[in-house]
């Protein structure tokens, strides 16, 4: 199977890390997930190599330089932080690699630049995430980056994941766990939608019926393990849409099995028929 464009991505780092051929650097880090760190690392210890302490080169410090000049460039002096940028800033950011901030599109950014917040993105975050990424700072750089990830959305289950996560620590506000129903909608249509990994199967747009059910049933915040849980479930009941895979006795949150009860008592998609 080809390699995506994150875990493409993560070869190139593994490669310029160890000095490793590509060959090696995949199957170091198909044994660890396409986890970069876990596979340097058992990369230097397997092959007895003390793990180096990062000196910065002077192409790196190259780097953080002009990724320091493209956060200031960004930032509206009169409205933003020296070392943030809030949400005008921010949306002129989204305009600029061409990304529209009404798809999941903008959860990639978001994540690469380690947001903890929608409308506030530090310099730290700024700088460390996209170096991490080990594509070169320019805004073409980024925008190609930004597109071939998000591309892979639909179909690199593991890094799909990775940013729906990501959604969720993006999309509250700092100071509270879990987002309001309304916010947590809108995300799910976001993230469920193309280009993202579109939450249906052939008979039926589950998506809609999940968004359906809330409306009708739930009236109470989505705190993490409900938005994971939902991730989870989402993935399985594309697999199976009958939904054979649910059990009462499985540690499904309470909101999942109410889904799963509604869906029969109403006999949507193509859930199975249970025998009372």
């Amino acid at each position: 199977m080809p390699l995506t464009a994150s875990q493409k991505t993560a070869v190139q780092t593994f490669v310029t890390t160890t000095g490793a051929s590509e060959k090696i650097a995949q199957r170091y880090l198909k044994n660890s997930g396409f986890r970069l760190d876990a596979a340097v690392n058992q990369y230097f210890e397997s092959n007895g190599i003390s793990i180096p302490s990062p000196q910065p080169s002077a192409s790196s410090k190259r780097d953080d330089a002009k990724l320091d000049q493209m956060f200031d460039d960004m930032r509206d002096p009169e409205k933003d932080a020296k070392d943030e940028i809030g949400v005008e800033s921010l949306m002129k950011y989204f305009a600029v690699l061409g990304v529209n901030p009404e798809t999941c599109e903008i959860f990639v950014v978001l994540d690469i630049v380690q947001a903890t917040s929608f409308g506030l993105i530090t310099r730290k975050g700024f700088v460390d995430g996209w170096k991490a990424t080990g594509v070169p700072p320019s805004i073409s750089a980024h925008k190609k980056h930004i597109k071939d990830l998000t591309k892979s959305l639909s179909t690199d289950v593991s890094y799909f994941k990775k940013v729906y996560r990501a959604a969720f620590t993006a999309g509250k506000e700092p100071d509270q766990k879990a987002l309001g129903l309304d916010h947590a909608v809108v995300y799910w249509d976001m993230v469920f939608s193309p280009p993202g990994m579109a939450w249906e199967t052939a008979t039926t747009d589950w998506l809609a019926e999940w968004k359906e059910f809330l409306g009708e049933k739930w009236t109470r915040s989505v705190n993490k393990d409900m938005w994971n849980q939902t991730l989870e479930f989402a993935l399985k009941s594309m697999e199976d849409e009958s939904l054979g895979f649910w059990s009462e006795d499985a540690a499904w949150p309470g909101v999942i099995d109410e889904f799963v009860m509604w869906c029969r008592e109403n006999k949507r998609g193509g859930v199975m028929e249970v025998d009372s």
